[in-house]
Parts: structure tokens; C-alpha cells; sequence
């Protein structure tokens, strides 16, 4: 609720502060004493557009702040931590400023915000009636919202929604697959040949390091065989050979080391050496004998490392990294193929999808059209207690199949009102009068109150062209409705003036040079004055005031 506004330099208005309170609040005064122009300023602060001529004449800005009590407003609360705007406690502070340029700034929670801000952030806290700008049954979603509200469709609506979230993204997948298919089926078509090319190639871990070693030892066989067959014979088998000349040395030091033990360590060492080379020798000749000299395996071999060179360089790699390239090839192709990418597959998922979609918004759309008779019957009844006798109400459900899906269903939700008899049912944004349109929107505001959670009305002189039980009427609906909300109402008339729970009067304040408007909190015996001048123009009686006191102790 609107717990407190402060107002300097707007129109006429110097500096405004107003306390406000829970239940019905009535704004009364003279005419143009100024009671539109504070809803102007809270329309300001809402995000209402402004100009220089808002400002009031020789100041440098306007400005209006207003503090709010989100307490019962858990939407809000969210919308302000999504925007990070929380403020410290339970009073959200919206302040606007406007220069006498016609340049404006806005804060929401002392955070810098624009008027898109401000706009859906007020649409939460206060819903103003009898302005055309500011009536929020005027918009087609604010019409939808309140008929869903008052069917209690939230599990409707959450299943649609789903629903509808999974055909949107099915048919964005659809969409995109089926404009890239030649593009995908060729990718497809690539990464396979490159796959089959690799697997035919079957390169084995190292294996090209192994090849590179063969190629070389294979070229290389005839020197090597021959080194290694020189060495044997230079090692064991030529006379003298270095083993035999080690075993007649070895001989002679052996006569001798009895005579001095000295020569033991080089017998030893000369001992060790010639057991290394006859071991040295049996390994060349073992290896001169096992030498492959076979030209044909020289050739595979060539080939090999040659085809393997070719596809290195053909993915532009290195040889040893090929088996890496086959693993990433296959894996893609894996996922190309997968159902993510089958469009076929994809496709008959789209139909189950749309199928489904189409089933919850027809259960959505049969809900709404049973809460749509109940209502514009509640609404029509409504109208009657409030002077539009003949008057009728009607909300139009038109679910067409044909229509695009949405968030929230496929229907086409319509408001509709025949304020006089005979007439024709018209849009609800066409009804011309303003007091009409006013007194349309408390009707349907006293039928669906138990189900619209906005914590503020303000009704901007609802009681247009009415008067004796009627403006009763009209007065005990609204403080019916501020038994659990605040309403805020400018009147004229003293039936609905005398059932509010606070009164406020609007004077203009006439000085030498300027002219400005105040705001009073009446007293008890105050109210029972404006009541009476209300009742009884400039000359009140005591006969005058008695009534008033009457209707007042009557209205509370």
C-alpha cells in the first residue's frame, strides 16, 4: 500500500506531504482546488510521460517521491530482486524528477531506473481508474490476467506454458535443422570418407616411429651385415683374433701372479674382458646372420610411411597424431548423427509437442470461457446497483487453432459493454465516458476484488453522474473493497465522501503572487462540515450538518 508522498513544485503545488493509510481514503474540494492533480503525480511516478509544464512556474524541478509498503506483495518483492533494486527494508521508494527542460530522472530504491522500469513496477503496486493512461483493464493482457485471476487457472497456465516451452524449442531446432540439412548432410558425408579413409589406413600407436627405424635399418642392411661380420671375425674367428691374443695374455699372467700377487686386479680385469668379447662376437654374428636383406619388405616399408606422410599432410598433422584425428572425427560424426541432429526424429517429436501444446491451451481456453460467463454475469448484475440499469457486460473467449502459439494459450480475450439498453456490445477501450468506464471498472473490481491482488485502487470521480442511492451504493463498494486493500477516491459526492475510513480536503491556496494547493487531514468534526458543504453548497444549516453527521455515523 501507498504508505507516504512527498510533492514539491508540481503544478500548482509548492510543497505536499501526505501520510496515507489502510482502507478508504477520500480526496474532496472544490472544484479545481486541485484533487487531479496529486493522481497526476502519482501517474508521474508511475511512469506516466511528463514535460516542463509540469513543473511548477519560476522553479528549476519537480519532484515527487513516493514510498509504498510491499509487505503483501510478494510480486514486487521478486521483480525488485530480479532488477537488483532491493531496497533495506519493507518500504519500496520510488522518486521521480522532472527539470523545467523537460528532462526527467527516476529512482526505484535510490537505483537509477527509466520509465519502463517505473511502468512495470507500478502496475504491480497500483492500478488508477477513471484515467484512460493509467486503466489497466484498457490493456489486453491486464483484461487476460484479471479473467485468469478470477478462474484460478495458475495450474492451467503452468502447464501451457511448459507445453509451450517445449514446442518452441522443438520447432526452433526444426527450423534450424531444415535450413542447414543440405549444409549438415554434407558434413556428414565429408566426416565420413575421412573417417573410412583413416580406419583404412589402421595406423597403429608408434607405428610411425617403428616404420622410420625399419626404412633405415632395411637401406642400410647390406653395410650393416658386413660391419657386423668384419667385427665377429676381428673379435673370435680371425687368427690371431683379439680373443685368442686375451687368452694367451691371460695365460702368461696367470704363470706370473704366483710370483706377485700385484698382477691379480689386471688378471681379473683382462679375464672379464675376454668373456665380453666372445659374447660381443656371438651377438654380431647372431646379428649379421639374422640381417634381412629382403627388397620386397623394403618396399612395403617405403610405401607405408609414404602413405602415411600423404594423410598426415592432407589433415595437416603430424603422423603420430592421425589415431587422435580418427577419434575426433568418429566422435562428431556420432553426434551429428544422434537424435539431436536426426530431423526425421526430430520432426515427430515437434508433432507430439504441438499435439500436446494444443490439448493444454484447449483445457486453458475451456476454463476461461466458463469463468468468463460467471463473471460478465457477476459484472452485469454489478452495473445495475450502480446506475447503469440495461447495462451489460461480456467477455468474448474466441480460441482459434489457427492462431500462433503462446505463452499463454491461443485465445483472443475481449472486454465488452453495453452501457445503456439497446446498444450494442462495444470494446471495453471504446465506451466514451469517462464516469462510465469508471463505474464499468468497480463493477467488475467488486466481482473479481477476491482474486486481484493489487494492494492500491485509486478511483478518480467513479461517482460521475450519479447521485442518492447510487453514490451509496457506490460509497459502500469502496470501503467494502478497502477492507483488505487501500483505495484512494476523489469525489464530489457526500454519499461516497462519508463511508471512507480517512478524509482528506484539497484547498487552493490564493497569495499575492502565486497560487498553490494544500492538503488537510479532517478532523471528526471537520469531516462533518465537508460533508455538509458537500451536501449543502455555501449556505449550511444546522439542519445541513445534522445530515452530515448522520451519514457519517451511518457510513461507519
Amino acid at each position: 500500500m501507498l504508505t507516504h508522498i512527498h510533492i514539491r513544485d508540481f503544478a500548482i503545488i509548492d510543497t505536499l506531504e501526505l501520510e496515507l493509510h489502510p482502507g478508504m481514503t477520500a480526496l474532496t474540494g472544490e472544484t479545481g482546488a486541485g484533487k487531479s492533480i496529486l493522481l497526476d503525480a502519482i501517474g508521474l511516478v508511475l511512469g506516466d510521460k511528463a514535460d516542463s509544464s509540469t513543473v511548477r512556474h519560476g522553479a528549476d524541478k519537480a519532484e515527487i517521491t513516493l514510498s509504498v509498503d510491499i509487505t503483501q506483495t510478494p510480486s514486487a518483492r521478486v521483480w525488485l530482486e530480479a532488477q537488483s533494486m532491493e531496497g533495506t527494508d519493507d518500504t519500496c521508494i520510488l522518486r521521480r524528477v522532472i527539470s523545467a527542460q523537460g528532462k526527467s530522472r527516476a529512482w526505484i530504491n535510490g537505483s537509477p531506473a527509466n520509465l519502463t522500469q517505473l511502468r512495470e513496477l507500478g502496475e504491480q503496486l497500483v492500478d488508477i481508474h477513471g484515467q484512460h493512461e493509467h486503466q489497466s483493464l484498457m490493456k489486453k493482457d491486464a483484461q487476460r490476467q484479471m479473467l485468469d485471476a478470477f478462474a484460478a487457472n495458475e495450474a492451467l497456465l503452468d502447464n501451457t506454458r511448459r507445453a509451450w516451452s517445449a514446442w518452441k524449442k522443438l520447432h526452433e531446432r526444426v527450423t534450424l535443422l531444415s535450413s542447414q540439412n543440405q549444409q549438415h548432410q554434407e558434413r556428414i558425408d565429408l566426416l565420413r570418407f575421412q573417417s573410412q579413409e583413416l580406419e583404412t589406413l589402421a595406423l597403429q600407436p608408434d607405428e610411425a616411429e617403428q616404420l622410420d627405424e625399419e626404412l633405415n635399418r632395411l637401406a642400410n642392411a647390406e653395410q650393416l651385415r658386413a660391419t657386423a661380420a668384419q667385427g665377429y671375425a676381428q673379435l673370435y674367428d680371425d687368427e690371431p683374433s683379439l680373443y685368442s691374443a686375451l687368452g694367451r695374455l691371460i695365460h702368461d699372467l696367470s704363470q706370473q701372479v704366483r710370483v706377485d700377487a700385484q698382477l691379480e686386479p689386471s688378471l681379473e680385469l683382462l679375464t672379464s674382458a675376454q668373456i665380453q668379447v666372445q659374447e660381443a662376437a656371438s651377438q654380431l654374428r647372431d646379428y649379421a646372420e639374422g640381417l634381412d636383406l629382403d627388397p620386397a619388405r623394403l618396399q612395403w616399408v617405403d610405401n607405408r610411411i609414404a602413405d602415411i606422410r600423404s594423410l598426415a599432410r592432407k589433415y595437416r598433422t603430424e603422423p603420430h597424431e592421425l589415431p587422435t584425428r580418427l577419434a575426433n572425427i568418429q566422435q562428431e560424426l556420432e553426434q551429428l548423427g544422434g537424435g539431436d541432429y536426426d530431423l526425421n526424429a526430430l520432426e515427430q517429436q515437434l508433432q507430439a509437442a504441438t499435439a500436446s501444446y494444443r490439448e493444454q491451451a484447449s483445457l486453458l481456453s475451456q476454463a476461461r470461457q466458463q469463468a468468463a460467463q460467471q463473471l460478465s454475469a457477476g459484472v452485469s448484475h454489478a452495473m445495475q446497483q450502480l446506475g447503469m440499469q440495461g447495462g451489460k457486460f461480456a467477455i468474448q473467449v474466441a480460441h482459434d487453432s489457427a492462431n500462433t502459439f503462446q505463452a499463454t494459450g491461443m485465445d483472443s480475450i475481449d472486454f465488452s459493454v453495453s452501457a445503456n439498453p439497446g446498444q450494442p456490445l462495444k470494446p471495453l477501450m471504446k465506451v466514451a465516458s469517462g464516469g462510465e468506464l469508471s463505474r464499468i471498472s468497480l463493477a467488475i473490481q467488486m466481482i473479481a476484488a477476491q482474486k486481484v491482488t493489487l494492494p492500491a485502487l485509486i478511483f478518480d470521480e467513479v461517482d460521475t453522474g450519479i447521485g442518492g442511492g447510487i453514490a451509496e451504493v457506490v460509497g459502500k463498494q469502496l470501503r467494502t473493497l478497502g477492507t483488505n486493500r487501500q483505495v484512494l477516491c476523489v469525489t464530489h459526492l457526500p454519499q461516497v465522501a462519508s463511508q471512507a475510513h480517512q478524509h482528506y480536503k484539497v484547498t487552493k491556496i490564493k497569495g499575492a503572487e502565486y497560487t498553490s494547493t494544500g492538503i488537510v487531514h479532517l478532523t471528526q468534526a471537520q469531516r462533518v462540515e465537508e460533508v455538509a458543504r458537500m451536501i449543502g453548497g455555501v449556505e449550511i444549516t444546522p439542519a445541513t450538518r445534522a445530515l452530515a453527521a448522520e451519514m457519517l455515523t451511518t457510513g461507519s
